[in-house]
């Protein structure tokens, strides 16, 4: 694309999109005895003594880590820690602003799965939470997978995670305005990414039978028949696609009820043809969804895209802001599916009453939603066990 620094986007963007500001007065001798040197050693020597005091006294308890290696940036792909930067700058924006979760942007200059969980375990005193950003799949499963085991704080990948708990809320509003069950629908996922994955597990966790689930890849429908399946595909074949189904796209979208995409792929209207009436169609690439609204909403009731142009937008700010600050409050350790599972719960729970087929999420910007969610993160959390 051309650079234009006139244009309305660099303009918003010339210098940045966050700073840091004092939550203290800083204006006399004393404030300065009392912020820093002689007074900030008082603190310091009480937390060495109980590190628990961290959490009372430092950032820690309002704050997260927005960690990215760059090799998965929106659509862009591995575009590079440096041209990463606006997006994470953007999360920390919409953290503060719907949550008042303060973050930091950390950009790494390596995709070593070592180094980055290395160097996320290093960093993690500094925060009260890990929001892992944009890291390619397969590294990604496994980078969350041995934080999450390694830290005593939460890690969450929002790619994955973020992204199933609207869809679930979504789903969920769906099938209540269909008058369909959860457990009788015969969902397609299009897309075995860091997305698929997530999307499919949360789905078998709120409700859906997993044998009524297909996930397809670039290959085709996965199935336990496939001898080219990574640990994490031959765990999907495992789960789901009861039926065996094998062929196309075509092949496992015949009688489905709902197909959501997360693959950045097109779907061919051909394909369409053999779902099952009635259903509904999420396609949720960007900035150019598998499937185009227009044509989707012939062969489905309810259509949803991850754009703000058309109705129905599947948007992680809808999930993310909620869990972390949910998650902080309650002093959760980690995120549990319990956690996820309610945050899908209260985000579909702020629209049930509302519902229309193009109004089955709320907006981006309902001030409802955050605090929603927040409560049930938390209370969530406080089930499962999971709180210092």
């Amino acid at each position: 694309m051309s650079f234009d620094p006139y244009d309305p986007v660099f303009t918003l963007h010339r210098g940045g999109k966050l700073v840091v500001n004092s939550a203290v007065p800083l204006s006399t001798r004393e404030d300065l005895s009392l912020a820093y040197t002689p007074g900030v050693a008082q603190v310091c020597e009480a937390i060495a003594a109980d590190a628990t005091l961290v959490h009372e006294y430092t950032w820690v308890r309002h704050t997260v880590a927005v960690v990215t290696d760059g090799s998965a940036v929106l659509g862009l792909g591995n575009i590079g820690p440096r041209a990463a930067l606006p997006v994470m700058e953007g999360k920390g924006a919409l953290f503060k602003q719907f949550a008042n979760v303060d973050a930091v942007p950390i950009c790494l200059a390596t995709q070593d799965t070592e180094e980055i969980i290395a160097t996320v375990t290093a960093l993690a005193p500094s925060f009260g939470g890990i929001n892992l950003e944009d890291i390619a799949a397969p590294r990604c499963f496994e980078i969350e997978r041995r934080l999450d085991e390694a830290l005593d704080i939460p890690v969450f990948h929002d790619d994955q995670h973020g992204t199933a708990i609207v869809v679930l809320a979504a789903l969920r509003n769906a099938a209540a305005l269909l008058d369909r069950k959860l457990d009788r629908l015969r969902v397609v996922v299009s897309g075995a990414g860091a997305a698929g994955v997530a999307v499919t597990k949360m789905l078998v966790a709120g409700g859906v039978e997993p044998g009524s689930v297909i996930v397809v890849d670039s290959r085709g429908p996965i199935h336990s028949g496939r001898d080219d399946l990574t640990s994490t595909k031959r765990e999907l074949a495992e789960l789901t696609n009861a039926d065996g189904v094998r062929g196309g796209i075509s092949d496992a979208l015949r009688d489905a009820d709902v197909l959501i995409g997360v693959s950045g792929g097109t779907i061919e209207e051909e394909a369409l043809t053999g779902m099952a009436p009635g259903g509904a169609i999420f396609a949720l690439a960007n900035p150019t969804p598998e499937v185009h609204p227009v044509i989707a909403s012939r062969y489905a009731a309810v259509v949803a895209t991850g754009r703000s142009d058309f109705p129905n937008q599947i948007n992680n700010v809808l999930a993310f802001p909620g869990v972390f600050r949910g998650a902080l409050d309650a002093g959760a350790t980690r995120i549990t599916d319990g956690m996820k599972i309610a945050a899908a719960d209260a985000i579909a729970s702020v629209v049930a009453n509302e519902l229309r087929r193009d109004a089955i999420v709320p907006s981006p910007l309902d001030p409802r939603v955050a605090p929603a969610v927040s409560v049930a993160v938390a209370e969530a959390a406080v089930r499962d066990g999971v709180t210092r």
